[in-house]
């Protein structure tokens, strides 16, 4: 667990801290599943618990895994709300993508704030559909297919969310006149430009938006999870810099400047809503949380031999609950 300012969550919202989407449709189609269900009850049903959950059934039988069962809910504070940051690498014309970065926001009703980062590779049941990587499910069925995939599997299912690409990412950073990145460890990998690579030293290190999408993108010689440290560096550094400058009176003209930018259903009240949050000048109200090996085994499909991330459960789960409030 690491801690983080909050200005990184709400720079998503003002800007996007990314791209245009082109010509790209607002909503991707979304897929059809089977249309037999599969019904699941709470194990203790009670009026609190709710109505019995219902889920499509599997259309591809994968022959190298079990399929899981849905996991139990987890428990939540009323009054609070998450939202899924969502970060694609689709190109421009481009119809095809993954959102390559998921993070699930929970804002409390103390006003504190959790953020948890799910690695791309996970390997999911997307309801309906099949046993895949966590950041295919968007493109095959938009935001309600991520959110019960998130339900099936996690327990906890989101209520809002933005997706960005990050085709204007550079530009976005060198807006601001770049970033002063807070580097947890050293890190070397190939750059374009750089015969030997290049090297990056614990510390704070000014990035423009060239280095920065490098910081965050390079992979040669490094792991997923290690990207998605990298990246929240990047990203607490952006949202630190935004907010120092005064944002709220600028608000109506932000929000139409990041629609342009950002696919989402939130609306401008909820701007408004959640921005009084940013105002935490100390950083124990926000809370960051990454997965580790304790939380996930490398694994090699043996058909198609992709790699994947399988999830242990009940880590997870235990990792869940503090974030959203539950010990």
């Amino acid at each position: 667990m690491k801690r983080a300012t909050f200005a990184l969550t709400l720079f998503f919202f003002v800007t996007g801290c990314a791209a245009s989407f082109g010509n790209t449709s607002a909503t991707p189609p979304a897929a059809t599943p089977t249309t037999l269900f599969l019904v699941t009850s709470p194990p203790d049903s009670t009026p609190e618990s709710g109505p019995p959950r219902i889920y499509p059934t599997l259309q591809i039988i994968p022959a190298t895994t079990r399929t899981p069962g849905p996991v139990d809910l987890i428990p939540q504070p009323q009054k609070q709300i998450s939202i899924l940051l969502l970060g694609s690498d689709q190109r421009p014309g481009a119809t095809n993508y993954h959102t390559d970065v998921i993070i699930l926001m929970t804002i409390k009703s103390n006003g504190t704030v959790s953020l948890v980062s799910f690695p791309r590779s996970l390997y999911v049941y997307i309801p309906g559909f099949r046993m895949d990587s966590i950041n295919n499910v968007f493109l095959l069925g938009g935001f309600d297919l991520l959110a019960t995939t998130f339900e099936y599997n996690f327990g906890i299912r989101p209520e809002n969310y933005l997706l960005t690409n990050f085709g204007s990412f550079k530009s976005s950073v060198d807006s601001l006149g770049g970033v002063d990145v807070n580097v947890g460890k050293t890190f070397h990998d190939t750059r374009t430009g750089y015969p030997n690579g290049y090297t990056v030293y614990p510390g704070i290190v000014h990035m423009n938006g060239e280095m920065a999408l490098w910081y965050i993108r390079a992979r040669m010689t490094t792991s997923d999870l290690d990207r998605l440290r990298r990246a929240q560096e990047v990203l607490v550094a952006i949202g630190q810099k935004f907010f120092s400058r005064d944002a709220f009176e600028h608000i109506p003209d932000l929000y139409k400047s990041y629609r342009q930018a950002a696919i989402t259903d939130l609306t401008l009240g909820d701007m408004f809503r959640l921005l009084p949050l940013v105002q935490v000048s100390d950083p124990n109200r926000v809370e960051r949380y990454t997965f580790t090996s304790d939380h996930l085994q490398p694994w090699i499909e043996p058909t198609s031999q992709n790699f994947y991330l399988l999830p242990n459960q009940e880590a997870i789960r235990q990792l869940l609950m503090q974030a959203v409030g539950n010990p």
